[in-house]
Parts: structure tokens; sequence; C-alpha cells
């Protein structure tokens, strides 16, 4: 008996000490984990609306456009069905270096770059991390500064809040440092699918050829009771741009012009010259934002002013204000400033949850007389606002979610001063319904 006891506690230390030696298998170096989901939105708009990839990416409906007898071309209704959302995203490990921990993440969807790209495969984020324990570097492109993650819209519509909140995606340089429940971040960023309007249209090279990048500073607040179940974060930034409309001006010495000698017509080519321009257009932004999670419902609100928000997807932009010197054809530009403000509340149920999205943006003129052009997004905008109630019901890794969103846009005439007289509300009211399955 003692030796059949003795046996079986010799197999119990065995098998434990192996158990041990198993557990203590270190995990791999090196790896991706992918996530993501498919996602099919089908949508009704009351009339026409401006936006992106075939009115998907909803900003504000369109403005009245009278025929002969005066009746409104816009005001015509239309759907459609569109599963260009559906993303894959690879969340990626390795090995420590320079004494931090480091990591990389890639997300892409078919949303398509451009318009005509639509179901295309496009690229979203792509960075690189490393972490010490209180500082924070990210290489790659992320979301841009004053759109924080953590404290968005979290609409149904793919839109999330744009025109009211800043959207856009950067190629950008970060850099965070944690001091207590405070963090400080500085960001560098370029631009590449979100970019600035100008005299040769929307193009990323305005802000290229400044030759200084967009800069930006965050500070936020951050505290959190995981058994509570409770969050608070508050947050405010700092964001310069500065762009570079024209390298060169062309003035015309001479206009083209034919003569007629002996029945036989001569051209004569127009005579111009070009000058080098170096004129620049710099802009400030500021953002301000909370969060406060309780354990049944989450409110967020969020504001935005800027001098040029054009690139991030919002009211604003710049113009010619003057002509500096007629012969050489400078000019100078001024910017058209605008101001948004947003809050929503949602439940923190798991399966059945309600929203509510409120938010509001409105046309700051340039606040001096301009002789134009306007490079900017809805210059003939006073005011602009949203309502947008939706529900959201989960079941394991599927989603339905339906959405209201009327959206209306008082739309004028256009002063010398870069306001908005004699506005009249244009509404359009969407119905969506997003069926998502996660993986």
């Amino acid at each position: 008996m003692k030796n059949l006891i003795l046996t079986v506690i010799i197999v119990l230390l065995y098998t434990s000490r192996l158990s041990s030696q198993i557990v203590e298998v270190k995990k791999p170096l090196f790896g991706i984990t992918f996530n993501g989901y498919v996602k099919t939105d089908l949508f009704f708009d009351t009339r026409q609306t401006t936006g992106l990839r075939e009115g998907h990416f909803l900003l504000f409906p369109e403005n009245e456009k009278p025929d002969a007898e005066g009746n409104d071309i816009n005001a015509k209704a239309n759907y459609n069905i569109l599963s260009i959302q559906t993303r894959v995203a690879g969340s990626i490990t390795a090995p420590e270096a320079l004494g931090a921990k480091t990591s990389g993440y890639i997300e892409a969807e078919f949303f398509g770059n451009i318009n005509p790209a639509i179901n295309s495969f496009r690229l979203r984020h792509a960075w690189v991390k490393l972490n010490w324990p209180k500082s924070e570097l990210m290489v790659g492109q992320w979301w841009h500064p004053m759109f924080v993650p953590e404290c968005s819209p979290g609409t149904v519509s793919f839109n999330t809040g744009a025109p009211f909140v800043v959207f856009s995606r950067n190629p950008q340089i970060k850099f965070t440092q944690s001091i207590g429940k405070m963090r400080i971040a500085l960001t560098v960023l370029s631009q590449v699918d979100f970019v600035s309007d100008g005299p040769d249209g929307p193009n990323a090279k305005y802000l290229r050829n400044s030759v200084l990048p967009e800069s930006d500073i965050q500070v936020q607040y951050l505290t959190k009771n995981e058994e509570k179940g409770t969050e608070f974060i508050f947050g405010a930034g700092i964001n310069y741009q500065l762009l570079t409309p024209r390298l060169s001006t062309t003035v015309t010495l001479s206009p083209a012009y034919d003569t007629v000698i002996n029945n036989m017509v001569f051209h004569h080519d127009a005579i111009s010259s070009t000058y080098k321009a170096r004129t620049k257009s710099g802009s400030l932004a500021g953002n301000l934002y909370a969060k406060l999670k309780l354990k049944t419902i989450t409110l967020k609100a969020g504001a935005e002013y800027g001098g040029n928000n054009n690139a991030y997807t919002m009211l604003g932009g710049f113009a010619v204000k003057s002509v500096t010197d007629p012969d050489k054809g400078f000019v100078d530009y001024a910017n058209v400033r605008s101001f948004s403000a947003w809050a929503e509340f949602h439940t923190n149920s798991q399966k059945l949850q309600p929203g509510l999205f409120l938010a509001y943006g409105k046309n700051l003129g340039v606040g001096k007389e301009v002789i134009g052009p306007y490079y900017a997004r809805g210059s003939n905008i006073d005011y602009a606002y949203r309502i947008s109630p939706r529900l959201v019901l989960n079941v394991n890794k599927l989603r339905v979610a339906g959405e209201l969103e009327y959206t209306v846009a008082a739309y004028g005439k256009t002063t010398g001063n870069g306001y908005v007289s004699d506005p009249k509300e244009i509404g359009n009211l969407r119905i969506l319904l997003g069926v998502y399955y996660f993986f």
C-alpha cells in the first residue's frame, strides 16, 4: 500500500512539473492577428446630397437648383446599397527594440481613395509603435490628431459626424508622453487622401511645398475605474497648417490675335511672362473634447475652431484677399474661418444600444474684404446642423444598426467679406440601415 501511495505521489509531482514546463513555453516573437468586418449599408435620401462615393459619405444636402419653370431639380429622392465599408485589419507583434515594446498595425477597406475608384482596396491605417513605460513613438498613417478615437461619435453613418467633426487620416510622426493621468502628444504630419483645396484643385502639394509639416499639440486628462466601469476624458489641442498655393504666376503681356494679309490668316501667339511666387497662407485651429462614461450611459462632446478647415472635411478654406503686384500677378490670401460643436449619448448595453448625435457648424467668414476666388468647402453656407438618432442591435458577431440622419444647410449669398447673407435652410433626411458581421 505504501509503495502504491509513493508511486501516485511521484506521478503527480512529475505531471505537475511537466504542466508548468508547458505553461512556460514562450509565445512566438513575431505574429499577426487579423480582424475586421463585412458591412453593407442601405440608405435612402429625400433629396440630392453633397458627399463622396456615390453619396455613401454624406456631408450636407445640395442647394436648390431651379429649372426654367422654377422647379427644384435637386428635390429628388434617391437610394443606394453599398458594401464598400467592408474592412480588414492586422495587429502585428514583434520583439523589443531600443528598450521599447514594439507593435504594428495595418487596416484597409474597399472604399477607394477617389470617386472613380469606388470598390477598390485602399489603405486606412498603417503604423509602427515603440512603447516605453511613460512614452510612445508612433510613425505611420493614423487619424489626424484633432480626431480623437476614444472620444468620437459612434454614428452608423460612415461620415462619423463630418462635416461637424474633424475627419482625416494622415501620414505622421507622433510622440506621446504620460505624466500621471495626463498625456501630452506632439505630432507632425502630411496629407495624402484628405488634402487642401487650392488654385489647381484639391492637392497635397500646397502643404508639401511649404516644407514645414502641419504641426499639432494635444493635452489629455484620463481617469478610469475598471471595477465601476466608469471613465472620464478631457482634452484640448492647437494645430498649425502652412500652405503654398502657387509656385508661379503667369501674366499676359499681349493677347493672341489673327491678321489677314492678301486673304491669308496669320496667327500671332500671346506673349506672357512667368514669375516665381512665394506667398504662403497659414492657419491655426483648436479643438476641445470631453467624455464621461458611467455604468449605463456614455456622454461625449467636442468643438473645433479653425482658420482653414477644408482638409479636415469641414466647412472653411481660404480665398484670394487682394492683388499685391498687378504687373506680376502676385496676390495674398485670407482664411475662411469656421466653428463646429457636437454632442452625443448612447447606452452601454451590450445587446440593444440606442444613441443620439447632435451637431452644429457655423461659417465665420473672412472678416475682411476679399476679391476671391474661394478655395473653400461650403463658402455659400451660413450654418448647418444635424440631428441623428440611432438604434444598434448586437447578437454575437452580427450587428444590425438603424439611423435617421436629418441634416440642414442654410444656403445664401456670399458677401465681400466671406459672410453669407439671406440664408435659406435646405434639409435632407437619410434613412440608413447597416448590417455588420465581425470576425
